[in-house]
């Protein structure tokens, strides 16, 4: 839940996407001005780079300047400034509505329902930054350590360090809510195959204490023997000669990707394809799963000298195991594929996990993957009212499977019709990308299961 939090925050605050929201509350203190970052890779369906926490701060690694009083380890309080406090209001409130025809306890039940769903907060939020000055004063003072480990492994591996220079913090203690009404259980016991067991209501709350970390802002470091400098603008990947057409623009690039991602898992057996599908299933249903498969395929990608594959969960068990015993270079393609498909899912609604998973038990992915495309060939970020996709793509062979279908787009933020006829959200590319990636990797390890 803090993760929905800080993510609307963010997004409502800088829609730019230079402002980072941080995703776990356990985490935030490693946010704050001064602390040194690792950047994630970036992908099309999250083009707002994440980053990695690390366990120093920029004084960590700094040698001592001429004044041998500055040893102490704490950043002195006059070198992060505040600025004047904001309050931040949330509400939203949703509707998801569908009818299904599923089999619920060994009989044959249609099941009429409706989802809503309410988010309100108040929060008042300050601004911590590193003033300039006190930077560029800083680098002519202090030099890096190189003989630092961390620095010395992060030179060895050519990894970039990222230095945080301003957050956006709670200035007093809040609480959050959120509220989940299902009439009819519709969504609410997905786990069940939709039972129709009347209203329910779920209600979510979090105390965010007073001084986390909600989102962040960094600057790339470069260090060349010692001296250092600062990048004052974010990199800028933008090409000189733009593409002709949309097509061969974002969901040209989104292809290229997804392919390049997943043409590792086309070389596994068939053993192999079970295995690697099986766990990805199990993290879609766990969300204990999930943050462990992530932590242990970050810890392979950093190159940890000591990272054992090794866990007491059986849905992990085969997976980690085949990992642990694959050549280092097939290890690494491998972990990077793995941590694609994390990275997609975990855009995902926890929902729309569920309906994929379900959709994988009704065989639908393959048709769904070519609706997602052919919805992505349109510019949804510009395009502004209705089109068409061909309503082909939205007949299956049970009603269901076509309710199911559009329950989950609309998730992701298209509303679409019997008849082909859709409306897109501007901003919902990110999670039909995310969708596609995901749909993509399911479609490819479910044809041999």
């Amino acid at each position: 839940m803090f993760k929905k939090v800080t993510r609307s925050i963010a997004k409502q605050m800088d829609s730019k996407g230079e402002l980072i929201p941080v995703y776990s509350i356990l985490d935030q203190e490693h946010f704050r001005p001064y602390c040194l970052v690792r950047r994630k890779e970036k992908t099309i369906f999250h083009p707002t780079p994440g980053y990695r926490r690390t366990e120093y701060s920029l004084y960590d690694v700094l040698l001592l300047g001429g004044d041998k009083t500055s040893a102490e380890f704490l950043i002195p309080t006059e070198d992060v400034q505040d600025s004047s406090q904001v309050t931040f209001t949330h509400h939203v409130d949703g509707k998801v509505e569908g009818k299904l025809h599923l089999p619920v306890k060994s009989a044959n039940t249609e099941v009429y329902g409706s989802t809503r769903w309410s988010k309100e907060g108040s929060i008042k939020l300050e601004k911590k930054y590193i003033p300039v000055a006190k930077l560029e004063s800083l680098k002519t003072e202090r030099k890096f350590n190189m003989n630092h480990s961390f620095i010395a492994q992060l030179k060895k591996k050519q990894q970039n360090l990222y230095l945080v220079y301003e957050s956006i913090q709670t200035s007093e203690e809040t609480n959050y809510k959120e509220t989940n009404k299902t009439e009819g259980s519709f969504m609410a016991q997905l786990y069940a195959k939709f039972s129709a067991e009347g209203t329910r209501s779920c209600k979510e709350s979090i105390t965010i204490p007073k001084g986390c970390t909600i989102a962040f802002r960094t600057m790339q470091l470069t260090i060349d023997d010692g001296s250092w400098d600062i990048y004052h603008f974010p990199e800028d990947n933008v090409q000189t000669f733009v593409s002709d057409g949309f097509l061969h623009g974002k969901l040209g690039a989104l292809e290229k990707e997804v392919k390049a991602k997943y043409q590792i898992f086309s070389m596994l057996s068939v053993d192999l394809y079970n295995t690697f599908l099986k766990s990805i299933k199990a993290v879609m249903r766990n969300r204990n799963l999930f943050q462990e498969l992530t932590q242990k395929m970050e810890a392979v990608l950093e190159e940890t000298d000591n990272c054992e594959l090794k866990t007491e969960s059986p849905d992990l068990k085969d997976l980690l195991h085949s990992l642990q015993d694959s050549p280092r270079d097939l290890l690494l393609k491998l972990a990077k594929a793995i941590n694609y498909t994390l990275y997609a899912l975990d855009e995902l609604t926890e929902d729309q996990l569920l309906l994929l998973l379900e959709s994988l038990e009704e065989k639908i992915v393959s048709q769904q993957l070519k609706l997602v495309k052919s919805i992505l060939e349109y510019d949804i970020q510009n395009t502004e009212g209705c089109f068409s996709v061909d309503a082909s793509l939205l007949s299956f062979s049970q009603e269901k499977e076509q309710k199911l279908t559009t329950v989950m787009l609309e998730m992701s933020g298209v509303k679409i019709q019997k008849n082909g006829s859709a409306e897109c959200k501007q901003e919902a590319f990110s999670s039909l990308a995310a969708l596609y990636a995901s749909l993509y990797v399911l479609d490819l390890l479910s044809k041999l299961d």
